[in-house]
């Protein structure tokens, strides 16, 4: 799987889906009244001496300038890993896997908006119709008699990630991803261990296990989108993350027993149609000037 076409790009794609999907299973599975800001310690700790060697190679066959590049966007997207990871945990100990993560692909529709506000990109009537079905898909999937703390969690993770995303666009391009995400997992260890302290809780060893192994699946999730979008255009593909949804109503019924209502279905759909639409429109207007642009170079040459 090179990822060099567009079929071997989406499988890769896929099976990132179902690491990102078992990250969540592994931090579900760590319990309701696990230490959260122990758990998440640990996970930036993992994440760290994972990606350590690699980073190491990185740094010894780049410009040493080039590792003190946009130090002060890392230590922001570090803390904002932090708050993420936090919000992560406290919609999974209460909210099913596969309600949880509906809610979570609503991210794309945050970064929409973000987009327009912070880059003045165009917000088409499509995008503002594809906000307006996704929010609409949240309150059919959530059906918040109440609000509890694991709803509000689930949303405010969807907007940590958005923004978390929109944050990528600003990182040099002249450093390696790993690299990038290495720093700033390292700089995401102050806020996390100071709170880790605060909170105050005993070691268990559950907690370092389940830290470890959704740990690796995060790791993995994050080398298939490096390596499932670097040559194939990203709209072409982006569609198959959606398959995570699948592997979590599969993995939730099989792991923890829930049985996914209908509203969850029907939100669902409100929530992913709207941006697969769009992800096909994008790929027919590519076509579009693809063809254009290989008409003129014909009639160039002629």
């Amino acid at each position: 799987m090179s990822g060099r076409t567009v079929s071997s790009a989406i499988l890769i794609l896929v099976l990132g889906s179902f690491f990102a999907t078992l990250c969540d299973v592994f931090i579900k599975m760590a319990g309701v009244d696990v230490a959260i800001f122990q758990f998440t310690f640990f996970r930036a700790v993992f994440m760290c001496l994972i990606l350590f060697p690699i980073a190491v190679m990185k740094y010894l066959s780049s410009p040493k300038a080039v590792a003190t590049l946009g130090l002060k966007l890392h230590v922001i997207r570090g803390n904002l890993w932090v708050l993420g990871s936090v919000l992560l945990v406290i919609s999974l100990s209460e909210l099913s896997l596969a309600t949880a993560n509906a809610v979570f692909y609503v991210a794309p529709i945050f970064i929409m908006l973000f987009g327009a506000f912070f880059y003045k990109e165009r917000l088409s009537v499509d995008v503002v119709l594809a906000v307006i079905l996704g929010f609409i898909g949240i309150l059919v999937i959530l059906r918040p008699t109440e609000v509890t703390l694991a709803m509000i969690s689930a949303i405010l993770f969807a907007v940590v990630l958005a923004v978390n995303s929109l944050l990528i666009k600003k990182i040099p391009q002249e450093q390696s991803m790993f690299y990038g995400l290495f720093v700033t997992q390292l700089f995401a260890l102050p806020m996390v261990s100071g709170l880790a302290i605060w909170e105050g809780e005993k070691f268990e060893f559950e907690v370092l296990i389940y830290a470890a192994l959704s740990s690796v699946c995060s790791i993995l999730y994050s080398v298939s989108c490096l390596v499932g979008y670097r040559y194939v255009v990203s709209s072409k593909v982006t569609s198959a993350e959606y398959s995570g949804l699948i592997f979590a109503f599969l993995l939730g019924w099989w792991i923890f027993g829930d049985t996914p209502d209908l509203g969850v279905f029907v939100g669902s759909v409100f929530v992913i149609t709207p941006l697969l639409y769009l992800s096909h429109r994008d790929i027919r207007r590519l076509r579009k000037e693809q063809l254009l642009s290989n008409t003129r170079s014909n009639l160039g040459a002629g």
